[in-house]
């Protein structure tokens, strides 16, 4: 399905030739995609081949022996397959094997981008939280208790809003492991 002509560059590994392989195998890509990625993220040019937290939720055991497949497909399967792949962010077999494996965020065609981006909101308002209960600490270290009255109400809502932040969590990172066959997956993530 790749369309551009491939731009090649021989690097001498040094060692680190076995490494990479298993490497790539773990993560069910190939070398290749496993070697732009990391050229991509250390350039500073994301989505280019970046490695995804799914791809070790599917993997399997360390060790396990990945088998070459060959599958008939029209071209417009073909086509979804590959949009579905990059959209997620995974390789064809990565992708493939996620679907296999109930990923809900993959085949419930949820978006893995927004579970995460929901998930980091949901983090930054959880270390707000924690800097401010910093200040208020350090305020009523030095007996100042004028300028640590307006905290009064985060102190209210803290536990309800750490249990919200969990339960986010919780259901984003269900939706990112295989489920067992039957199990329905888990809806969108809201706030």
């Amino acid at each position: 399905m790749n369309t551009t002509a491939p731009d090649f560059v021989t690097v001498d590994m040094r060692g680190l030739k076995a490494a990479l392989v298993g490497r790539a195998q773990a993560e069910r890509v190939s070398v290749s995609a496993l070697v732009r990625g990391a050229v991509a993220r250390d350039l500073g040019l994301s989505g280019e081949g970046e490695a995804s937290p799914i791809v070790s939720a599917i993997a399997g055991p360390a060790g396990t022996a990945n088998v070459k497949l060959s599958i008939r497909m029209t071209a417009d399967e073909a086509r979804q397959l590959a949009a579905g792949a990059w959209a997620a962010g995974l390789s064809r077999g990565a992708y493939l094997a996620g679907l296999v494996a109930n990923v809900p965020v993959l085949s419930g065609g949820g978006g893995r981008a927004e579970h995460i981006v929901t998930l980091m909101a949901s983090s930054a308002e959880l270390a707000t939280l924690s800097r401010n209960i910093h200040r208020l600490t350090a305020l009523l270290r030095q007996a100042n208790v004028e300028p640590a009255r307006p905290y009064r109400e985060m102190l209210d809502t803290l536990a309800g809003d750490v249990r919200r932040h969990l339960e986010l969590a919780a259901r984003v990172l269900a939706d990112l492991q295989p489920q067992r066959r039957g199990a329905r997956p888990t809806a969108h993530p809201t706030r």
